[in-house]
Formats: structure tokens, sequence, C-alpha cells
């Protein structure tokens, strides 16, 4: 899927050098570039324009479309598991995207959840665009250690046994 993707971007830009060699000729033979009524390269872009061909030209499409999800991740999932579950990162390599929950209760539910929703962003972003969703616990409190320990000690376990 990544080569075909590959191979199209390249053609595009292939078109499109060819374009514009072309056109440089013709302008060359018309004298050079002038002001006119019709459309040419030199004209602004609406922003939505420019920020499109930005991406295209980059090959952000992946990328931005996981980042689209992060952005309608309740409409998505729904707004009760939005509430619970929020993602955090999704790595592009291997595919994966993970997700935080703030409770061990809501982590299983995802879990079970996954499938289904891997299902929906393939459908969404594109087939294989996300492989498997990666689902975490809450993180719990940073562990301190009391002001009475004893050097190479390993914790309040090694006193037992």
């Amino acid at each position: 899927m990544d080569l075909a993707r590959v191979a199209l971007r390249a053609a595009r830009e292939q078109a499109r050098a060819r374009g514009a060699a072309a056109q440089a000729k013709k302008q060359a033979r018309r004298g050079g570039l002038r002001s006119g009524a019709r459309a040419d390269g030199r004209d602004p872009l609406p922003l939505g324009a420019a920020i499109n061909r930005l991406i295209t030209e980059r090959g952000w499409e992946t990328p931005a479309a996981v980042g689209g999800v992060m952005g309608r991740w309740p409409q998505l999932v729904g707004p009760e598991v939005a509430q619970h579950c929020a993602p955090q990162r999704y790595d592009e390599e291997a595919r994966v995207l993970t997700v935080q929950c703030d409770s061990t209760v809501w982590a299983t539910q995802l879990r079970l959840l996954a499938p289904q929703l891997v299902a929906r962003l393939n459908q969404d972003l594109g087939q294989g665009t996300v492989r498997l969703i990666k689902v975490l616990g809450p993180g719990g409190p940073a562990r301190r250690y009391g002001p009475l320990r004893a050097p190479g000690s390993t914790g309040y376990g090694d006193t037992y046994g």
C-alpha cells in the first residue's frame, strides 16, 4: 500500500515537472513571464489549498489523517468512551495508536473494543493505517521511599521471608 502511494506521488511530481517545463518553454517563446487575466503559478492560493499542497508534497497524508482522528476522537468512539480514554500518540512505522485510559475498567473495556475500533479507523483513514491499538491504564503515583531506609534494601518486600 505504501509502495503504491510512493509510486503515485512520484508520477504526479514527474507530470508536474513536465508541465512546468512545457510552460516555461512556452513563456520563453512569448518573451518571459507576463501578467494576465489567466491564473498562473504566481497567484496566491487559499490557505486550505496551500496546506493540502504542502501535505501532499511532503508525504504527510497518513500523519495528518491520524492527527485528524485525534481531533475527532469523541465522534469516532462516542462521548462516554472519549471522556475516559484519550489518544496519546501514533507510531507511523509500527502503525500503532496508543490510547491512555483513566481507570483499569475503561482500559479493559477499550481492549475488548479494540478490533472494532481498528476496523472503524481503517475504514475512515484507509486500509492498514492502524494495525493495533495499544491501551494504557492509569499511571500510578511516583514511588517514594521513606526517610528511614536501609542501604542495599530493595523495598518493603525484602524484610519478609
